[in-house]
């Protein structure tokens, strides 16, 4: 279970200066018309004691001024408005940063508690990844070569011909991972606003006082978000500025690259090779963070700063390492295992158990017939992709001449000719 970050009791231990959080204060009166402490509470994700001091400053500055209780009942809160002076502040402050919302947590606090949820600290057992990994038909030697590669959350390269499990080790090692992790809604450097939580990369879960497993977490800093360790899977899109700060000139707010926000978690990516950066580029961009385990990211001052890279990183490619990368890049990479073509026995149980799932017939004739006349006479390889795609092709031909789902040696025929094209 991972240690969740307290809740900030004062304003001191929010690790934010004062005056940046009566501007995020302002900011988000002005833009969300909060009126209510309670409210003003709720967004910034601060507790209610340190809401009341920051109204108290407002207040003293002439920014902020009393509407009075919607009720007379004694429970009833205050409610505030900005004055003509606080809404020309909101208007300054929001020119130097649109920014608002949750408060964000200090690079400092985040990089604590990353070392607190790091992924090397959750272990993958072999009973683990066997049962993600329940589906595939793998060799022995793979199974334990991927299981210790994934437990040392270092660096992995799956290699080898196309179609047969590189994509699915990989999403079946992120599966395998099972701790919730604190992500901030955003970070602070400098002053400067870093954008975190990303609703298309991160998995919240949900907590509730029923949970035992997570029940500890209820009292954790609401400027975190609790989730399921992210994943984040790219292929021929990546490219290297997608690894540096995202700054938007209009609204002066920074996006977190891909890289920390897969903190905590696994950064696959796809296709290596594929991309538009050479492949090299993109290892030399990381060969800090992948030995050191730290990035350095710029904000547009020119400031640069650390950034924790807590990431288990996993390429997969079809194209042979050493026409992608030189010897220096490969050594790099900590785990490098082949995931080959399957043999003939291999290649039946990978067909039959496809047939099982899909509910296809399938007799020993059949299964002769498709290995003599189909792959022996073409001199053909196996490939673990082409079970789920004859069988594919099968169901439409079926549903084409209206006849059972069943393979035949017909069907198979028909089927094979979308395998392959000719020279």
């Amino acid at each position: 279970m991972v240690d969740a970050p307290a809740s900030p009791r004062s304003m001191e231990e929010t690790g934010l200066d004062s005056g940046f959080l009566l501007d995020l204060l302002i900011k988000n009166i002005y833009r969300l018309a909060h009126e209510r402490p309670s409210e003003m509470a709720a967004e910034m994700r601060l507790a209610g004691s340190i809401v009341d001091e920051l109204i108290a400053m407002g207040r003293e500055a002439r920014l902020l001024q009393t509407l009075g209780a919607r009720s007379a009942s004694v429970s009833a809160e205050m409610r505030y408005e900005l004055t003509d002076s606080g809404r020309a502040w909101a208007l300054d402050v929001l020119r130097q940063s649109e920014y608002v919302g949750p408060a964000p947590v200090p690079l400092k606090q985040f990089y604590a508690q990353v070392k607190r949820q790091t992924i090397r600290g959750e272990t993958i057992t072999r009973d683990g990844l066997t049962s993600v990994m329940k589906d595939l038909i793998l060799s022995k030697g793979i199974a334990q070569s991927v299981g210790p590669a994934a437990n040392s959350a270092a660096s992995m390269l799956l290699y080898g011909p196309p179609g047969n499990g590189k994509t699915s080790i990989a999403y079946a090692i992120c599966d395998a991972f099972r701790d919730v992790i604190f992500i901030p809604h955003a970070l602070e450097v400098d002053r400067q606003i870093i954008t975190m939580f990303d609703t298309t990369v991160h998995q919240a879960v949900k907590v509730t006082s029923n949970d035992t497993t997570l029940r500890r977490t209820l009292g954790f800093d609401k400027r975190y978000v609790v989730c399921k360790r992210p994943v984040i899977i790219t292929g021929g899109e990546l490219t290297i500025d997608q690894l540096d700060l995202q700054h938007n000139r209009l609204t002066n707010i920074y996006e977190a690259p891909l890289q920390l926000k897969a903190a905590g978690g696994v950064f696959v990516i796809d296709d290596f090779g594929r991309q538009r950066e050479q492949p090299q580029a993109l290892i030399n961009r990381w060969i800090i963070p992948l030995e050191r385990g730290i990035d350095y990211l710029t904000l547009q001052t020119g400031r640069k700063f650390e950034a924790p890279f807590d990431t288990l990183v996993i390429f997969s490619t079809n194209i042979p390492p050493r026409q992608l990368v030189d010897d220096a890049a490969l050594r790099r990479i900590r785990h490098k295992i082949e995931i080959g073509r399957p043999d003939r026995d291999g290649f039946i149980r990978i067909l039959i158990e496809a047939c099982r799932k899909r509910e296809i017939g399938i007799d020993e004739e059949t299964v002769a017939f498709l290995l003599r006349d189909l792959y022996a006479a073409n001199n053909a390889d196996y490939a673990a992709f082409h079970a789920g795609f004859l069988i594919d092709q099968i169901v439409a031909i079926a549903a084409y001449e209206g006849a059972p789902n069943r393979m035949t040696p017909e069907f198979l025929k028909r089927a094979w000719e979308n395998l392959f094209t000719s020279a």
